[in-house]
C-alpha cells in the first residue's frame, strides 16, 4: 500500500472498508494533504537520488571490477537492481502528492504500484537470503566451501525463485490498483468494489506485505545473526569486534527502518472494517503512515553502505571507479598514455586482488 491511500481512500466513506461513525462526519484530511504536499516530494526525491547513486555504484562494481564469486555477491547485485527499480517509482508518487492527484495513465498506475510492491518484497527476501548465506559462511565454516560452491551454481535459479515469489505475493497489487475518480480528483489506489469481500482482499494484501516484507526477513536475520555473533565472540580473530559491530548495525538499521512502517500496517489491518474509528485517529494514522513509509524507503539508500561498501574490498573498488571517472573526465587534459597507464595499473591491481580474494570469505570483509 502506498501512502497516497492514507489521504485519498480514507475519505471515501461510502466504501464499507473505510466506514466511520456518522457523528464523526465530515472528516477532512486536508491538513494531512498539506503536510504530504511538501514532505513527501522532498523526502522521496532525496531517497531517489541517493538510492540511485549508491546502488548504481554497486552494479558498476560488479559489472566492471568485481565478479560475483559468492552467493552473497549474487544477492547483493540483485538487491541493488531491485533497489534501483524501486526508487525509480518514487518520483511518480512525489508528483502525485505535490499535485494532489494521479496525473498519469491507468496502465502506468498498475505498473508503478506493481513495481513498487514487487521490488520492495524482493529486496526484503534478498535480505533473508544474505543472512542465511552469511550464517553458512561463518557458523558452518567447515562445511561452507562444499555447500556454497554447490549453491553458487544454482544462484540464478535461487534469485529467479525470489523474483517469482515476489511477483506472486504482489499480484493483488496489479489486480486491484486502478486510476479512478474520487471526490473530484484522479487517484491511483486499490479499488475493491468489483469483489464481494473487499475487506478480505484488503486484509490479504496487508497480510502478505507484513509476512514477506517484514516477519520472514526478521526471523531469518535474528536467527542467523545471533548465531553469527556467538561464533564471532568465540573466534580468535583480531577483527571480530568490528565484524560484530557490523552485524549489530545491520540488524538495528533494519529494525529502525522497518518497525514503524509495519506497526502502522498492523494498526491499519486491525482497524479495517471497524465501525468505531474516529476522525482524529485516522488523521494521526495518516501522518504516521507517511513518515513511517519514508523511513522504510530510506533502507534502499543504506543497503549499499551496510551490505557492500562496509567491506574493505568494495571500498577499494569504489575508489577505482572514482579514479577511472576522474580520468575519463580529464581525458582531454591528460595525455592519452597517462590514462592508459592508470587503466593498466587499475586493471592489474584488480586482477591481483581477485586472485587473492578468498572464495569462501564472508561478506563481513574487513
Amino acid at each position: 500500500m502506498n501512502s497516497t491511500e492514507a489521504y485519498f481512500s480514507t475519505e471515501d466513506y461510502s466504501d464499507p472498508v473505510y466506514s466511520v461513525p456518522t457523528d464523526d462526519l465530515p472528516c477532512s484530511l486536508r491538513e494531512v494533504r498539506e503536510f504530504t504536499r511538501v514532505f513527501v516530494p522532498i523526502t522521496y526525491s532525496l531517497i531517489c537520488v541517493f538510492g540511485l547513486l549508491g546502488n548504481i555504484m554497486v552494479v558498476m562494481t560488479f559489472a566492471f571490477y568485481k565478479k560475483a564469486r559468492s552467493m552473497t555477491d549474487v544477492y547483493l547485485l540483485n538487491m541493488a537492481i531491485t533497489d534501483i527499480l524501486f526508487v525509480l517509482t518514487l518520483p511518480f508518487w512525489a508528483v502525485t502528492h505535490a499535485t494532489g492527484s494521479w496525473v498519469f495513465s491507468s496502465s502506468l498506475c498498475k505498473l508503478m504500484k506493481g513495481a513498487y510492491a514487487v521490488n520492495f518484497n524482493c529486496g526484503m527476501l534478498l535480505l533473508a537470503c544474505i543472512s542465511m548465506d552469511r550464517y553458512i559462511a561463518i557458523v558452518q565454516a567447515t562445511k561452507s566451501f562444499r555447500v556454497r560452491s554447490r549453491t553458487l551454481g544454482h544462484s540464478k535459479i535461487i534469485c529467479l525463485v525470489v523474483w517469482v515469489i515476489s511477483i506472486i505475493i504482489s499480484s493483488p497489487t496489479f489486480i486491484f490498483n486502478n486510476k479512478y475518480r474520487l471526490q473530484g480528483r484522479d487517484v491511483c489506489e486499490p479499488h475493491y468494489k468489483s469483489v464481494s469481500e473487499p475487506i478480505t482482499w484488503k486484509l490479504l494484501g496487508l497480510g502478505l506485505e507484513l509476512l514477506f516484507g517484514f516477519f520472514i526477513p526478521l526471523l531469518f536475520m535474528v536467527f542467523c545473526y545471533l548465531l553469527i555473533v556467538r561464533t564471532l565472540v568465540q573466534a580468535q580473530n583480531s577483527k571480530r569486534h568490528r565484524a560484530i559491530r557490523v552485524v549489530i548495525a545491520v540488524v538495528l538499521v533494519f529494525l529502525a527502518c522497518q518497525i514503524p512502517h509495519n506497526v502502522v500496517l498492523l494498526i491499519t489491518a486491525a482497524n479495517t472494517g471497524r465501525m468505531n474509528r474516529t476522525c482524529r485517529g485516522e488523521i494521526r494514522l495518516a501522518y504516521a503512515r507517511n513518515v513511517a513509509e519514508a523511513l522504510a524507503f530510506l533502507h534502499c539508500c543504506l543497503n549499499p553502505v551496510l551490505y557492500a561498501f562496509v567491506g574493505q574490498k568494495f571500498r577499494n573498488y569504489f575508489m577505482k571507479i572514482v579514479k577511472d571517472v576522474c580520468c575519463a573526465r580529464r581525458k582531454s587534459k591528460v595525455p592519452g598514455f597517462l590514462c592508459a597507464r592508470l587503466y593498466l595499473e587499475s586493471y592489474t591491481s584488480r586482477q591481483t586482488s581477485e586472485i587473492m580474494d578468498n572464495d569462501i570469505a564472508s561478506s563481513f570483509t574487513m
